[in-house]
């Protein structure tokens, strides 16, 4: 990380400036959890496969020409607001953010930030802004920071935030964009774009939203506290997991779609074993509906408990399946596949 300017003189005379960022969010296909640290140093070739989605989170930062910070959430309305960087309560209504402007002692500017996905979604949201977020900042300050340098600065502030350990993976869809493995090993976290056909997976993806929030960071971090203790039951679980995953990059790099599928429903059947509200009955009515109507397979996004679900259906069966999910409860979501992840752009003089 190189400055090549005092943020505090950028932000001072940056009344004309703009900056928009935006990152995707992403659909996890397979190997979730396994991403945080230690647990994939216990299951060997561990990985986790994602996919980015068009449903973006977006960062507006403009120059104020004065000290102030304002910071505004337009999804929560919430606000917050100091006489500068130093002053801004990073305990406050928007921690998230103040803690990046802590890190960045940025002064004079107001920050807006805005997600197109529902709130508690379980497409990593929250590491979609925070990317946007922390790719804006870089940007205004004029550091260079390096790609995965930017995702260890994202995952950490993020877990000073919600106060348990944060994985690896939802960072790498944001900031890269792609259908994605995600390798977890000794020597490090390395993110490998896969050698698919988009929009053969596109076609065959219906992504709805469940109508209940979830708290992705309870339920990860009783299973790893179990795993951690010596949960036979979850070791096994997470073997398993792993090797789901590894079944599943392969289908995914042959275009064998009955056996995505195949994999897609022996990852739910294991992650559902792994702490009791990973499933509801409202999400196993959903998934069961989509099944009669032609889905080979589906889960829930993220930790569980709420938010997202998607499915995998041939593409003839996605129209009745899409009515299921609808007649069902669940809100269907418009989204493509994105190559693209963080976008930043700058508008205006100082």
């Amino acid at each position: 990380m190189r400055p090549r300017k005092s943020s505090v003189s950028v932000a001072y005379n940056a009344r004309h400036v703009r900056i928009d960022s935006s990152a995707p969010t992403r659909i996890d296909l397979a190997g979730g959890t396994l991403d945080i640290w230690p647990l994939y140093l216990f299951h060997e070739h561990a990985q986790t496969l994602n996919a980015a989605i068009s449903l973006r989170a977006h960062c507006s930062i403009r120059g104020r020409g004065d000290a102030r910070v304002r910071l505004v959430s337009e999804d929560t309305g919430a606000e917050a607001e100091a006489e500068g960087w130093q002053a801004l309560d990073a305990a406050g209504p928007l921690p998230l953010l103040a803690r990046l402007v802590h890190y960045f002692k940025v002064s004079g500017v107001d920050i807006v930030t805005r997600s197109e996905s529902p709130f508690g979604a379980g497409i990593a949201g929250s590491s979609a802004l925070i990317v946007a977020v922390a790719g804006g900042l870089a940007a205004w300050t004029d550091r260079e920071i390096a790609a995965e340098a930017l995702l260890a600065i994202a995952m950490n502030v993020e877990a000073q935030v919600i106060n348990v350990p944060t994985g690896a993976q939802d960072y790498r869809p944001a900031y890269y964009g792609g259908v994605s493995a995600v390798k977890l090993s000794v020597d490090g976290v390395r993110r490998v774009p896969l050698d698919i056909d988009p929009g053969a997976l596109q076609a065959r993806l219906v992504l709805a939203y469940t109508n209940a929030s979830r708290n992705s960071g309870i339920n990860n971090w009783d299973v790893m506290k179990r795993h951690i203790d010596g949960d036979a039951e979850v070791m096994a679980c997470f073997a398993r997991i792993r090797d789901i995953a590894v079944a599943m990059r392969a289908a995914l790099e042959r275009g064998d779609w009955p056996d995505v599928g195949r994999q897609l429903r022996l990852e739910w059947d294991n992650r559902k074993r792994l702490a009791p509200g990973v499933t509801t009955p409202g999400i196993d009515r959903m998934l069961d509906a989509a099944a009669q109507a032609g889905s080979t397979g589906g889960k829930v996004c993220g930790a569980g408990g709420g938010g997202c679900l998607f499915c995998l259906a041939e593409p003839a069966d996605v129209p009745a399946v899409r009515d299921a999910l609808a007649a069902s409860g669940a809100r269907l979501l418009d989204f493509q596949l994105e190559q693209q992840g963080l976008r930043i752009t700058r508008s205006g003089t100082a």
